[in-house]
């Protein structure tokens, strides 16, 4: 049984004034599998029954309504089979609605799972959407939900705008502490004109819970987050998207496998593990991806377990996973150039490194060329931190 509420379980429930003002209106359903309630039903089942609104079209992110696309991956608009209703793709020809898309609409309503880090695509389908509601006048329902890695603690460094893409649009910390509905006021009061928003909270939803503490169903909020695990580690082993290395796409535990091929697996988690990082061990593996980086190859890495959930700093862990393979792998360990394929695709500029983008500047990368230690690194970014959770507090929804 959940102990938490999902904000679409409390605006179907009707408690709240979004369910009020917006009965009846023609609505655009912004979606994928993870927007379901505490019995696993689909947030466009519930909403197609038209007790509330009437649903005229959906919206997909990245991974598309159906969640089925691999990551990077342009998807076309279609008319889903279930419902009938127009699907339009926000990860293909364009980012934000288009005036025929929302030509028909009074209103939008967003609900989708964030992972709680800032390279997530889908906090960008929300910033675009936001945008183009202000611009058509269309107000605009976020059904809140819990930020699956706590929002009791943020890590990272803020994004410099000048690196500003697909996956970091806006300037904030790598791990963020806050819920997609506390990021959708953070991201309109941002805005020259704000759209006319409304955030529905959850409820019976802390700061300090894990998505596990919720009761909730989970349904990973994409193809290679398939675990809590992973998700917990993302927010420092994704900057491995910016290298050379696998970050575990193609076997069983993205982001928490890393490795490449020539790699001594025994060397690097030894080194790791003399780091005694809280919260995880560092285990020795071969392991050979079944697609992207190094599809068939046999590659010599390391898996992160964790130990103390609690004590993980993910952020922490990736810095330092990528200083030590530099130093270890020096002809192994290379930064993913400009004009390799990348796994994101939009708005970026060409000539960033993708680590760079990831990180949100070329600080990451220049310091670990130059041979400076992660810690020293990390304490300017646990500042950066500290001050991104205080002027944000206001934008807090929860205790």
């Amino acid at each position: 049984m959940s102990i938490v509420a999902s904000g679409l379980e409390v605006f179907l429930s009707g408690s709240h004034e979004a369910t009020r003002r917006f009965r009846g209106a023609r609505a655009g359903l912004v979606t994928n599998p993870t927007g379901i309630d505490s019995r696993a039903r689909a947030n466009i089942e519930l909403l197609s029954r038209g007790e509330l609104v009437r649903l005229k079209a959906l919206f997909g992110p990245e991974h598309g309504v159906r969640g089925a696309a691999q990551d990077g991956v342009h998807i076309d608009d279609e008319i889903d089979p279930r419902t009938g209703l127009p699907v339009y793709s926000l990860y293909g020809k364009t980012r934000r609605p288009t005036p025929e898309m929302v030509r028909d609409l009074d209103l939008f309503i967003f609900d989708i799972q964030d992972a709680g880090c800032r390279y997530y695509t889908y906090l960008y389908t929300l910033s675009y959407l936001l945008e183009a509601a202000a611009e058509y006048d269309l107000p605009v329902v976020v059904l809140d939900r819990p930020n699956p890695i706590t929002g009791a603690v943020t890590e990272g460094n803020i994004l410099d705008e000048q690196f500003a893409s697909f996956v970091g649009r806006r300037p904030i910390t790598i791990r963020t502490g806050m819920t997609i509905g506390e990021l959708a006021l953070l991201f309109n009061d941002g805005q020259a004109k704000p759209a006319d928003l409304t955030v529905v909270p959850l409820s019976g939803w802390r700061r300090e819970m894990w998505y596990d503490d919720t009761g909730l169903p989970f349904v990973m909020p994409s193809p290679n987050l398939p675990t809590l695990e992973g998700l917990t580690l993302y927010p420092g082993t994704c900057l491995f998207e910016g290298t050379t290395f696998s970050e575990g796409r193609g076997t069983t535990r993205p982001f928490e496998i890393i490795g490449a091929p020539g790699i001594d697996p025994y060397r690097w988690a030894e080194a790791l593990n003399a780091l005694d990082l809280p919260g995880v061990i560092f285990r020795p593996l071969w392991f050979v991806p079944t697609f992207s980086k190094h599809q068939g190859q046999l590659c010599g890495g390391v898996q992160v377990h964790i130990v103390e959930r609690s004590a993980v700093r993910a952020v922490s862990v990736g810095v330092h996973m990528l200083a030590t393979a530099h130093k270890l792998f020096p002809d192994k360990f290379d930064w993913r150039r400009p004009h390799q394929p990348a796994t994101e695709v939009g708005d970026r500029s060409p000539w960033h490194y993708f680590i760079d983008l990831l990180a949100g500047g070329d600080e990451l990368r220049r310091r670990i060329d130059a041979g400076d230690e992660a810690e020293a690194i990390l304490a300017g970014w646990d500042e950066q931190a500290r001050r991104f959770a205080a002027q944000t507090r206001k934008y807090h929804l929860y205790e």
